[in-house]
């Protein structure tokens, strides 16, 4: 998701400050969240007592109570069976992978204008060349170059271009992992503007010629957000089928959305898109949980597309000549604030503390129910995550989730970088953001990570992950490793 204006700035107004209009219904869902899933922490406190009550009674006083006993005996019975068939199964981030292209795909900006020159009117050109010079992107982004003119892009040209990327990211994450991909039980492919048939997690199959027996999904049109719904959708899997593992596979083939008319709102993506792609692999497996990075512990999905304005304000239309493109509405940032504030107020509840919920919820209450005019409490989201993964989709995006949140150059530095050194990847930044902390050396056990993703329809999503252990970036191999010394960069703001 990105909006910018021909300056390279954000079209309508400011992201809405969502944090002083918050709802009182999306506070109750966090709270229904909670709850649904807290069921098994009130039982355990109950075996505890009882555990305790029964460690105080001799043998003999156990034999004169019978009765007592076999009241205890029964109330553990059935509450543990209650626990262990309510809980639901840990799933682990064993590791992932962020595709990093050959250096014959890398372009600077001057390269791509030049590129551009014999497609586009010149107002056109002047429009992007804007649009790319003020997007926070350096100069060694990827696309493939060779096939970077109208005439090649083709729909053969775009599946080797698939191919390339998510079969790079597959492999160096089995290269990791050790793993043998036919032990993966559920593969999910996301790729929201490339959609061929066979689809693209049925060539995932056939490339590596995999059992019948493989359960794949294919997710498309479901914008920049997707590879997070990925995640929700492999932990439902996952809840359903013990000792298995689930692959996720996030990209976007960037020719395949190209737009070579001049509508100017159809313009942008032509300028910020990148090649990219990510693998992740989760696992239920008990047994996996010490070698895996981390714990995923909530994901949150909003989705505002029961509103007309929300859902066509990223939309795909074809032109009379049949030239396809995706349009940006002037709405784009007003939609995309209201989203997010229905997601954190909904996800609040599940991360923040209980201070600053006390204080959170007793603001809320003075100023829906008794009316009080008073300065709403901003809860610190700060105290909730130590790191923050907010989709890279442009500049102006990120300067404002910064401002709104309040978050410090550091917090936004991985989120800034990933847009400079790989720009936008779409579903995979996320993904590009949390290898850069891990080169960084900064996740430490017990860290908390937030994962925020936009994407067309309109839908906002987070994930929530927390370190299993410190990961130690000399025995680390990523996309960021060969050249992290390199940043932090400065990018003009």
């Amino acid at each position: 998701m990105a909006q910018n204006s021909p300056n390279g700035e954000i079209q309508s107004s400011n992201l809405p400050n969502f944090l002083l209009s918050v709802r009182l219904k999306y506070v109750k869902l966090g709270y229904h969240y909670l709850i649904s899933n807290a069921i098994y922490l009130i039982i355990v406190p109950i075996l505890v007592a009882v555990g305790l009550h029964l460690s105080t009674l001799t043998l003999e006083d156990l034999m004169k109570n019978l009765a007592m006993l076999k009241s205890y005996s029964t109330l553990v019975v059935f509450l543990g069976t209650i626990y262990f068939m309510s809980r639901p199964r840990n799933v682990y981030l064993v590791d992932f992978s962020c595709y990093k292209p050959h250096e014959r795909y890398m372009i600077s900006k001057e390269r791509l204008v030049e590129k551009l020159t014999d497609i586009f009117d010149e107002s056109s050109l002047n429009f992007q060349k804007k649009i790319l010079f003020n997007s926070g992107l350096s100069d060694k982004t990827y696309i493939p170059v060779d096939k970077w003119i109208p005439s090649n892009f083709s729909l053969s040209s775009n599946q080797n271009q698939a191919k390339l990327v998510i079969i790079g990211a597959i492999d160096d994450l089995l290269a990791k992992t050790g793993l043998k991909i036919r032990d993966i039980g559920f593969i999910i492919v996301n790729s929201s503007m490339f959609n061929p048939t066979p689809s693209l997690s049925a060539m995932v199959v056939n490339h590596y010629k995999l059992s019948v027996n493989v359960i794949t999904y294919n997710l498309g049109g479901m914008g920049c957000s997707a590879g997070l719904i990925s995640v929700d959708l492999a932990n439902r899997l996952l809840q359903g089928k013990a000792n298995s593992y689930a692959l996720i596979v996030s990209t976007e083939i960037v020719s395949s959305a190209f737009y070579t008319g001049n509508d100017k709102s159809k313009l942008i993506p032509n300028m910020i898109f990148r090649m990219g792609a990510s693998a992740v692999l989760l696992s239920n497996r008990f047994s996996d949980r010490r070698r895996s990075k981390y714990q995923l512990m909530h994901v949150v999905r909003t989705h505002k597309g029961a509103d007309d304005r929300a859902f066509s304000c990223v939309f795909q239309d074809e032109e009379e000549d049949g030239k396809k493109g995706m349009s940006l509405s002037k709405d784009l940032m007003a939609v995309a604030g209201e989203a997010l504030k229905t997601n954190i107020t909904t996800l609040g509840p599940l991360v923040l503390p209980m201070s600053e919920q006390l204080l959170f919820f007793a603001s809320l209450i003075a100023r829906n129910v008794f009316k009080r005019k008073i300065k709403p409490y901003i809860p610190d989201f700060k105290m909730a995550f130590e790191h923050f993964c907010i989709h890279a989709g442009g500049r102006a995006v990120l300067d404002e989730l910064q401002k709104n949140l309040d978050l410090s150059e550091a917090l936004m530095e991985p989120s800034r970088m990933t847009l400079y050194r790989f720009g936008n990847t779409s579903s995979s930044s996320v993904w590009y953001n949390l290898a850069y902390s891990e080169a960084k050396g900064r996740i430490k056990k017990g860290d908390r990570a937030w994962q925020i993703g936009f994407g067309s329809g309109f839908k906002c999503n987070s994930a929530v992950w927390r370190a299993l252990k410190t990961v130690n970036p000399a025995k680390e191999k990523n996309a960021w490793t060969d050249e992290i010394d390199d940043f932090p960069a400065q990018v003009s703001r």
